[in-house]
């Protein structure tokens, strides 16, 4: 198939991999332009965009998809198809109508729950037992299209990094397969039931509220990991959790450390990280913080 490929983070790549090595001919890779990034705040292209240099496809990098002009440059590419996963930017409807087969997404949740931008982040904080991927055909609503093809994982313990990878590769091969056939995977119109809204992750929501149980606290560093990174402060400065496990003990006020571990007591249960990071550091154990750096028992964390 001719197709254009519409993607931005690392979740995107696997797909866009798959795509060539299966003979498919990519004549263009939309993604969102550079942006600042790192100490220095020089301008980075996104993943996609060095994967489809690497493999000497052009790159779009606009803006905007709704003026004219950058919606006439993607209809003379005369595609058969576009291909979404994680773009970023809004498709207009001439823009969804303009491959011949239109536009569609792969989207990190088993729709119709968790529609939207966090879908596997929500998915943790919520404590779903499995998710998954869905191909769907794509539609002016937010991941109201119908659905084309599913598969899912259990997500266990697993940070937001793992799960995003790893349905990165579920979703890469799953799209294949529904572009190799496309006859086998007609279109089956979302339920009513069951629909959730996945809203894009404000950083606030990182701090961690040690009032809460210790497993929500826990599916918190989870969905957080491993950015921006669950948090609490000491002293004015910040600590993040980057993995943790739970504990039933502890009879201390919530916020406050139990032991000379860094156990710290939540409402109920205990959570004790096992990967943290200091502003400004590597991750390390609590081990390694804590030889440097005091936080005995009965410290209140903020």
């Amino acid at each position: 198939m001719k197709i254009i490929f519409m993607g931005t983070p690392d979740f995107a790549v696997p797909s866009l991999d798959l795509l060539v090595a299966n003979g498919h001919d990519v004549v263009a890779v939309y993604t969102q332009p550079p942006r600042p990034a790192g100490r220095g705040k020089a301008l980075t292209p996104s993943p996609v965009q060095r994967r489809a240099e690497a493999l000497g496809i052009d790159v779009m990098t606009p803006t905007s998809l709704r003026d004219t002009q950058a919606q006439s440059q993607f209809s003379a590419l005369n595609a058969d198809i576009a291909v979404v996963a994680a773009y970023g930017l809004i498709l207009p409807q001439v823009v969804l109508d303009a491959p011949r087969l239109g536009c569609v997404n792969v989207h990190a949740s088993l729709l119709p729950r968790w529609r939207g931008a966090a879908p596997v982040q929500r998915a943790i904080l919520a404590g779903d037992a499995q998710t998954g991927v869905t191909i769907m055909q794509m539609e002016a609503g937010l991941d109201t299209g119908p659905m084309l093809a599913t598969i899912s994982t259990s997500i266990d313990d697993k940070s937001a990094g793992a799960l995003t990878d790893e349905l990165a590769e579920l979703g890469a091969e799953l799209l294949v397969q529904v572009l190799s056939e496309p006859e086998a995977y007609p279109p089956q119109t979302q339920p009513d039931v069951g629909v959730t809204y996945a809203t894009k992750i404000d950083k606030a929501e990182a701090r961690i509220d040690f009032l809460v149980s210790a497993p929500q606290v826990e599916r918190q560093v989870r969905a957080f990991a491993p950015a921006p990174g669950a948090f609490f402060e000491l002293g004015g400065e910040r600590f993040r959790i980057l993995a943790a496990k739970t504990e039933i003990s502890g009879s201390a006020r919530p916020g406050e450390v139990i032991d000379d571990a860094l156990g710290i007591q939540c409402n109920p249960g205990v959570i004790r990280p096992t990967l943290i990071q200091r502003a400004g550091k590597a991750a390390m154990a609590p081990s390694e913080l804590l030889r440097g750096l005091k936080i005995p028992a009965g410290t209140r964390l903020a």
